[in-house]
């Protein structure tokens, strides 16, 4: 492609994303596929000879888009949202043109320390501590993966020449998300050596089971590595009280990992700072701006009080990546399993400059009022009922019938291509999820939604 194709290409590219987002509300949220349709319309083989890029950007509208789910749709409801802003859009592009590694400060000077600088700015609004280091990964489930790496280099640091150990807990409740047991998992904790401890009535860690849980392990000789409380559990939002799973923790030597993937950016607004209370004295932390900080996929953060934990457990210097040393260099394989390192940290400072910390502020706020209107309309129809409290952004309610009831209405929803729910399952009842988090979802797209459930309901 030449300098002048390139251009053309781009502008048009660039003009079709433009549109893409004014009439995303016009497109289904769920594509109309079934497994199989997207593989079978695409050829069996690869072209020979190369084609055309209006010839590609043409099978992408035809074949690619109609099988998409939208991810970036206003009315997306599922799951987390994760919500891609045109200036991370946009510095996606430039991250792609410079293709950086940053294997080394040397291999990125520049991506290496606007990553330290943005990291400090992002800290400061979240009101942590400076003692935290910071690290962007691609995902919540690698960032908390090595969070227990630097636990299990804490409290047992002769695995990293003698390997793991039959013995280690690992504690997080029944809410947690499923990628704290995963790590412990791959980490080689073993399934049998991770406590899902039970949670109350607001579906919080109950901390009372979790003090009887390492009294018994400890008696039966195991050694307990690592707490992880969440802040915005996955299926309910819930909040599990840090601040007294804190000494609980430091009783019995435990690294303390706390899970605020969802619902860390919600640390800047004072009157959510409740919600994080301990979470300043924690070991680590980790936060996505890539689901409620307008960063697109991928981009995950964890800090870390405690950083030579992580580097004393993974850090390896082979010859053809040794430099000279200077106190201020940071390199950040030293703290990552994966050696390659994309510059994700450019378009987390695009998004922090462009919005600031106010703006962002605003729209958690709206985000968050969405939430507490939707949750009294909920609460004004006899036919449904809340399922758990309304902090943040994410809604939990069900028809008051059966579980298959429930299931058809979310599929009903879903079916529709208006927008798209996700569910979860407490206390055997089936319960629908419906969270708000794209910047460009407006109180009429969650009111014309409800009013489709409504109706939808009978």
């Amino acid at each position: 492609m030449t300098g002048e194709e390139f251009r053309e290409h781009g502008h048009a590219m660039i003009e079709w994303i433009a549109s893409y987002l004014e009439t995303v509300r016009d497109r289904r949220v769920l594509p109309q596929v079934k497994p199989g349709d997207v593989l079978d319309a695409l050829p069996a083989h690869g072209p020979a000879l190369g084609e055309t890029f209006g010839d590609i950007l043409r099978d992408f509208e035809s074949t690619i888009l109609p099988g998409s789910t939208l991810w970036n749709h206003p009315r997306f409801f599922s799951y987390f949202s994760v919500s891609s802003s045109p200036e991370s859009m946009l510095a996606e592009f430039l991250s792609a043109a410079l293709n950086q590694n940053g294997i080394l400060w040397k291999s990125g000077p520049a991506l290496t320390e606007l990553e330290l600088a943005v990291l400090g700015w992002l800290r400061e609004w979240l009101g942590l501590p400076e003692r935290f280091f910071g690290v962007i990964y691609d995902t919540a489930s690698i960032s908390t993966m090595h969070a227990l790496i630097a636990a299990r280099q804490a409290v047992a640091p002769e695995t990293r020449e003698q390997g793991a150990t039959a013995n280690l807990t690992v504690y997080t409740s029944e809410q947690a998300h499923s990628s704290v047991e995963k790590g412990a998992l791959a980490l080689g904790f073993g399934a049998a050596n991770v406590r899902k401890i039970a949670s109350d009535s607001e579906f919080r860690m109950d901390v009372a089971a979790l003090e009887r849980a390492i009294e018994e392990d400890v008696r039966a000789g195991k050694r307990p590595c690592a707490i992880v409380p969440s802040i915005g559990a996955t299926p309910t939002a819930a909040l599990d009280p840090v601040s007294n799973i804190l000494p609980i923790a430091r009783a019995c030597g435990a690294w303390l990992h706390v899970d605020a993937a969802y619902a860390g950016p919600a640390a800047m607004l004072e009157e959510c700072r409740w919600m994080f209370d301990g979470w300043e004295q924690a070991d680590s932390v980790v936060m996505n701006p890539q689901k409620w900080m307008l960063v697109n996929v991928d981009c995950s953060v964890l800090y870390l009080a405690r950083r030579e934990a992580l580097s004393g457990a993974i850090s390896l210097t082979p010859e053809y990546l040794r430099t000279q040393s200077d106190p201020r260099l940071v390199n950040y394989m030293d703290y990552s399993v994966a050696l390659g390192r994309r510059f994700r940290a450019l378009k987390l400072w695009f998004v922090m400059r462009s919005y600031g910390r106010d703006g962002i502020a605003k729209m958690l706020r709206e985000h968050i009022g969405m939430a507490q209107w939707l949750a009294a309309q909920v609460q004004a129809d006899s036919r449904f009922e809340l399922v758990a409290p309304v902090h943040l952004s994410l809604i939990c309610f069900r028809l008051r019938d059966s579980n298959e009831a429930n299931q058809r209405l979310m599929d009903a929803i879903n079916d529709s291509g208006f927008a798209f729910l996700s569910h979860t399952v407490q206390n055997g009842k089936f319960v629908l999820r419906f969270a708000i988090g794209n910047y460009m979802t407006t109180q009429e797209d969650v009111a014309q939604t409800w009013q489709r459930i409504q109706a939808l309901a009978g």
